[in-house]
Protein backbone atom coordinates (compact mmCIF):
# COMPACT_ATOMS: atom_id res chain seq x y z
CA UNK A 1 0.00 0.00 0.00
CA UNK A 2 1.24 3.49 -0.87
CA UNK A 3 1.00 6.17 1.85
CA UNK A 4 2.15 9.75 2.15
CA UNK A 5 3.87 10.49 5.48
CA UNK A 6 2.55 13.41 7.52
CA UNK A 7 5.59 13.29 9.83
CA UNK A 8 8.96 11.60 10.04
CA UNK A 9 8.62 7.90 10.86
CA UNK A 10 11.74 6.07 12.02
CA UNK A 11 13.11 3.55 9.52
CA UNK A 12 10.45 4.55 6.99
CA UNK A 13 10.89 8.10 5.75
CA UNK A 14 10.53 11.87 6.13
CA UNK A 15 7.44 14.07 6.05
CA UNK A 16 5.94 14.32 2.57
CA UNK A 17 7.50 11.14 1.19
CA UNK A 18 5.30 8.59 -0.54
CA UNK A 19 6.35 5.16 0.68
CA UNK A 20 5.17 1.62 0.20
CA UNK A 21 4.22 -0.26 3.39
CA UNK A 22 2.37 -3.41 4.27
CA UNK A 23 -1.37 -2.94 4.39
CA UNK A 24 -1.70 -4.02 8.02
CA UNK A 25 1.00 -1.57 9.17
CA UNK A 26 -0.76 1.28 7.39
CA UNK A 27 -4.27 0.32 8.47
CA UNK A 28 -3.42 -0.53 12.10
CA UNK A 29 -0.71 2.02 12.93
CA UNK A 30 0.10 4.80 10.46
CA UNK A 31 -3.44 5.84 9.48
CA UNK A 32 -5.10 5.70 12.95
CA UNK A 33 -2.15 7.51 14.55
CA UNK A 34 -2.38 10.31 11.99
CA UNK A 35 1.16 9.68 10.78
CA UNK A 36 0.16 9.05 7.16
CA UNK A 37 -2.59 9.27 4.54
CA UNK A 38 -3.38 6.89 1.71
CA UNK A 39 -1.44 8.05 -1.34
CA UNK A 40 -4.20 8.95 -3.80
CA UNK A 41 -4.56 12.09 -5.92
CA UNK A 42 -6.95 13.80 -3.49
CA UNK A 43 -4.79 13.18 -0.43
CA UNK A 44 -1.59 14.26 -2.22
CA UNK A 45 -3.24 17.56 -3.24
CA UNK A 46 -4.58 17.97 0.31
CA UNK A 47 -1.10 17.37 1.71
CA UNK A 48 0.46 19.94 -0.63
CA UNK A 49 -1.98 22.61 0.60
CA UNK A 50 -1.36 21.68 4.27
CA UNK A 51 2.40 21.14 3.91
CA UNK A 52 3.47 24.56 5.23
CA UNK A 53 1.10 24.25 8.19
CA UNK A 54 2.32 20.72 8.99
CA UNK A 55 5.98 21.79 8.74
CA UNK A 56 5.37 24.72 11.11
CA UNK A 57 3.53 22.45 13.55
CA UNK A 58 6.35 19.88 13.31
CA UNK A 59 8.95 22.58 14.00
CA UNK A 60 7.01 23.79 17.05
CA UNK A 61 6.63 20.32 18.56
CA UNK A 62 10.26 19.51 17.79
CA UNK A 63 11.39 22.69 19.58
CA UNK A 64 9.32 21.73 22.64
CA UNK A 65 10.72 18.20 22.54
CA UNK A 66 14.30 19.51 22.31
CA UNK A 67 13.71 21.68 25.39
CA UNK A 68 12.40 18.67 27.35
CA UNK A 69 15.24 16.52 26.02
CA UNK A 70 17.85 19.02 27.25
CA UNK A 71 16.52 18.57 30.81
CA UNK A 72 15.74 14.84 30.59
CA UNK A 73 18.83 13.54 28.76
CA UNK A 74 21.28 11.83 31.11
CA UNK A 75 18.92 11.79 34.13
CA UNK A 76 19.10 8.79 36.45
CA UNK A 77 15.94 7.40 38.04
CA UNK A 78 15.93 4.85 40.87
CA UNK A 79 13.41 2.02 40.89
CA UNK A 80 13.28 -0.19 43.99
CA UNK A 81 12.36 -3.84 43.32
CA UNK A 82 12.58 -7.21 45.06
CA UNK A 83 15.30 -9.45 43.67
CA UNK A 84 17.23 -12.62 44.38
CA UNK A 85 20.73 -12.61 45.88
CA UNK A 86 22.11 -13.12 42.37
CA UNK A 87 20.40 -9.91 41.20
CA UNK A 88 17.53 -11.41 39.19
CA UNK A 89 14.30 -9.44 39.58
CA UNK A 90 11.06 -11.08 40.63
CA UNK A 91 9.25 -9.73 37.57
CA UNK A 92 10.63 -6.99 35.33
CA UNK A 93 10.79 -3.23 34.91
CA UNK A 94 8.47 -2.10 32.11
CA UNK A 95 8.02 1.01 30.00
CA UNK A 96 5.15 1.96 32.33
CA UNK A 97 7.49 1.84 35.35
CA UNK A 98 10.05 4.03 33.58
CA UNK A 99 7.40 6.55 32.54
CA UNK A 100 5.85 6.65 36.03
CA UNK A 101 9.19 7.32 37.75
CA UNK A 102 9.98 10.11 35.24
CA UNK A 103 6.54 11.66 35.83
CA UNK A 104 7.08 11.42 39.60
CA UNK A 105 10.32 13.39 39.13
CA UNK A 106 8.46 16.14 37.23
CA UNK A 107 8.97 15.18 33.58
CA UNK A 108 6.19 14.74 31.04
CA UNK A 109 6.81 11.29 29.55
CA UNK A 110 4.27 8.91 28.07
CA UNK A 111 4.69 5.15 28.32
CA UNK A 112 4.63 4.91 24.51
CA UNK A 113 7.66 7.19 24.30
CA UNK A 114 9.88 4.86 26.37
CA UNK A 115 11.82 2.33 24.29
CA UNK A 116 13.42 -0.71 25.94
CA UNK A 117 15.99 -2.56 23.85
CA UNK A 118 15.37 -5.66 25.96
CA UNK A 119 13.33 -6.37 29.10
CA UNK A 120 14.93 -5.21 32.35
CA UNK A 121 15.02 -8.34 34.50
CA UNK A 122 18.05 -7.77 36.72
CA UNK A 123 19.43 -5.25 39.16
CA UNK A 124 21.85 -2.61 37.90
CA UNK A 125 22.07 0.47 35.72
CA UNK A 126 20.12 0.30 32.44
CA UNK A 127 20.15 2.92 29.67
CA UNK A 128 16.70 3.55 28.17
CA UNK A 129 15.70 5.71 25.18
CA UNK A 130 12.81 8.16 25.36
CA UNK A 131 11.47 9.25 21.94
CA UNK A 132 10.02 12.71 22.60
CA UNK A 133 9.50 13.50 18.90
CA UNK A 134 10.26 11.53 15.74
CA UNK A 135 13.45 13.60 15.43
CA UNK A 136 14.34 13.98 19.16
CA UNK A 137 15.45 11.17 21.45
CA UNK A 138 16.76 11.39 25.01
CA UNK A 139 18.61 8.74 26.99
CA UNK A 140 17.91 8.13 30.65
CA UNK A 141 19.42 5.68 33.13
CA UNK A 142 17.21 3.42 35.21
CA UNK A 143 18.95 2.33 38.42
CA UNK A 144 17.17 -0.83 39.56
CA UNK A 145 18.06 -1.76 43.15
CA UNK A 146 16.67 -3.51 46.24
CA UNK A 147 17.19 -0.45 48.47
CA UNK A 148 18.18 3.20 48.30
CA UNK A 149 21.61 2.35 49.78
CA UNK A 150 22.17 -0.29 47.10
CA UNK A 151 21.14 2.21 44.42
CA UNK A 152 23.78 4.66 45.70
CA UNK A 153 26.45 1.94 45.57
CA UNK A 154 25.41 1.00 42.02
CA UNK A 155 25.51 4.66 40.99
CA UNK A 156 29.06 4.78 42.37
CA UNK A 157 29.96 2.02 39.92
CA UNK A 158 29.69 -1.19 41.94
CA UNK A 159 27.68 -4.08 40.52
CA UNK A 160 25.56 -6.47 42.58
CA UNK A 161 28.06 -9.26 41.86
CA UNK A 162 30.94 -7.12 43.19
CA UNK A 163 28.95 -6.22 46.31
CA UNK A 164 28.09 -9.90 46.90
CA UNK A 165 31.74 -10.90 46.38
CA UNK A 166 32.89 -8.21 48.85
CA UNK A 167 30.35 -9.37 51.44
CA UNK A 168 31.42 -12.98 50.97
CA UNK A 169 35.11 -12.07 51.24
CA UNK A 170 34.45 -10.07 54.41
CA UNK A 171 32.54 -13.02 55.92
CA UNK A 172 35.34 -15.46 55.01
CA UNK A 173 37.90 -13.08 56.55
CA UNK A 174 35.88 -12.90 59.78
CA UNK A 175 35.62 -16.70 59.90
CA UNK A 176 39.36 -17.06 59.29
CA UNK A 177 40.10 -14.58 62.09
CA UNK A 178 37.76 -16.46 64.42
CA UNK A 179 39.53 -19.76 63.68
CA UNK A 180 42.91 -18.09 64.21
CA UNK A 181 41.73 -16.81 67.61
CA UNK A 182 40.37 -20.24 68.56
CA UNK A 183 43.61 -21.86 67.41
CA UNK A 184 45.69 -19.37 69.41
CA UNK A 185 43.53 -19.96 72.50
CA UNK A 186 43.97 -23.73 72.15
CA UNK A 187 47.73 -23.36 71.86
CA UNK A 188 47.77 -21.16 74.98
CA UNK A 189 45.70 -23.79 76.84
CA UNK A 190 48.03 -26.57 75.76
CA UNK A 191 51.08 -24.54 76.81
CA UNK A 192 49.56 -24.00 80.28
CA UNK A 193 48.87 -27.71 80.67
CA UNK A 194 52.52 -28.60 80.04
CA UNK A 195 53.93 -26.39 82.82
Amino acid sequence: MQVILLQRVAKLGQMGEVVSVKEGYARNYLLPQGKALRANDGNIKSFETRKVQLEAQNLETRTEAEAISAKLDGQTFVIIRSASDAGALYGSVTTRDAAEIAIAEGFTVDRGQVVLQKPIKELGLHTVSVVLHPEVTASIVINVARSAEEAELQAAGKSIQELAAEAEAAAEFEIAELFDEIGAANEDGEDMGRD
